[in-house]
C-alpha cells in the first residue's frame, strides 16, 4: 500500500465504510471487445453502499467522442444526483484492467473536489481482503449539494493545440498508457476505423505495468518511478498523458501523482481522436 492521500486500502475502507460522509463509486469500464458489461456486473456484486459512476454517462452528452470531459454544470448535476455533498470523502474503485476509476478520481479533482481517493486494487483487492459484497441496483439517495469549480485550462489538452505542438516539435513529453502492441501498431485498435500507431515523439508506459497482475494493487512508489523513468520519461518536465479514449491516461496521472509529479495534462480525445484524423502517426517502438 502506498502511503498517499490519493489512495486508500481495502482494510481502510472496511474500517470506514459506515462513515456518514463517505460516498463509494464503482467506475468500472470495459471496451466493447471484451463482451463485459459493467452495469450488469455491478448488479451481480459490488461494495456495499456503492453506486455506479458510469464514465460513458458522466461525460459531455453532445460530444462525438466517448468519455469527453463534461461542463462543470453537467458534472455538478450528476454528482448531486448521486448524493455527493461538498464535504464528502469520495472513494472510487473498479474491476477493470484499465484502472478506469482513476478517470473518476481525476474528474473529481478537475472540478475542485480534492477529497477523493482511489481504492488500491479495486474490487479484486476488496474481495481478497474479505470485504462484504452487495447485489442488485444501488439504492436511491437524497440529492447532494456538490458544487463544481471551474476546471483548470492547463489540465486538459485538446486536439487542435496538441497537433500544432507536435507538428512544430514543441509538444514536450507525451506519455501513452495503451498496451505496447497498440502503441507500436503491431496490434490493431479495438475500435473500428482507427489507425494503428502512436503520436510522433510520444513514450509508452502501459497501464498494466503499474499494478500487480494478481492482486491489482499498485506497485510501490519507488517501482512506479523506475518503470516510468525506464520508458524515457523525465519527471522534471511537463507531461501530457494519452491512451485510447482518455480513461487510462488518468491512471498514468494517478501514478505520476504518487511519485511526486503533480502537473499532468490529459489529452481528452486521446488516440480515438488522433487516430481517426489525418494527423501524423508513427509505428514501432519509441
Amino acid at each position: 500500500m502506498i502511503d498517499n492521500n490519493n489512495i486508500v486500502s481495502s482494510e481502510w475502507l472496511k474500517a470506514h465504510i459506515d462513515d456518514s460522509d463517505l460516498r463509494i463509486f464503482d467506475a468500472t469500464f470495459h471496451i466493447p471487445a471484451t463482451g463485459r458489461d459493467a452495469n450488469t456486473e455491478f448488479d451481480d456484486g459490488h461494495i456495499p453502499g456503492a453506486q455506479r459512476f458510469d464514465l460513458s454517462v458522466i461525460a459531455d452528452p453532445d460530444a462525438t467522442l466517448p468519455h469527453t470531459v463534461p461542463s462543470a454544470e453537467i458534472f455538478q448535476t450528476h454528482m448531486r444526483r448521486l448524493g455527493v455533498n461538498q464535504n464528502d470523502h469520495v472513494i472510487v474503485y473498479d474491476d477493470s484492467v484499465f484502472m478506469s476509476s482513476a478517470r473518476a478520481w481525476w474528474l473529481c479533482r478537475l472540478f475542485g473536489h480534492a477529497n477523493v481517493s482511489y481504492l488500491d486494487g479495486g474490487l479484486t483487492a476488496w474481495k481478497q481482503a474479505g470485504g462484504n459484497m452487495a447485489k442488485g441496483a444501488s439504492k436511491a439517495v437524497a440529492p447532494g449539494n456538490f458544487t463544481a469549480g471551474k476546471a483548470h485550462d492547463s489540465a486538459v489538452a485538446y486536439m487542435q493545440d496538441l497537433r500544432a505542438q507536435v507538428e512544430a516539435g514543441s509538444a514536450g513529453q507525451i506519455v501513452d498508457a495503451r498496451a505496447t502492441g497498440r502503441f507500436t501498431g503491431e496490434v490493431p485498435e479495438p475500435r473500428e476505423g482507427i489507425r494503428s500507431g502512436h503520436i510522433p515523439g510520444s513514450l509508452n508506459v502501459p497501464v498494466t505495468s503499474l499494478f500487480d497482475s494478481d492482486t491489482k494493487l499498485l506497485k510501490p512508489a519507488n517501482e512506479l518511478k523506475q518503470i516510468i523513468e525506464s520508458s524515457g520519461v523525465d519527471l522534471s518536465q511537463d507531461i501530457t498523458t494519452t491512451c485510447g479514449t482518455g480513461v487510462t491516461a488518468c491512471a498514468l496521472a494517478l501514478a505520476l501523482e504518487l511519485v511526486g509529479h503533480r502537473q499532468v495534462t490529459i489529452f481528452d480525445g486521446s488516440w480515438t481522436e488522433w487516430g481517426t484524423s489525418d494527423a501524423p502517426i508513427k509505428t514501432g517502438h519509441a
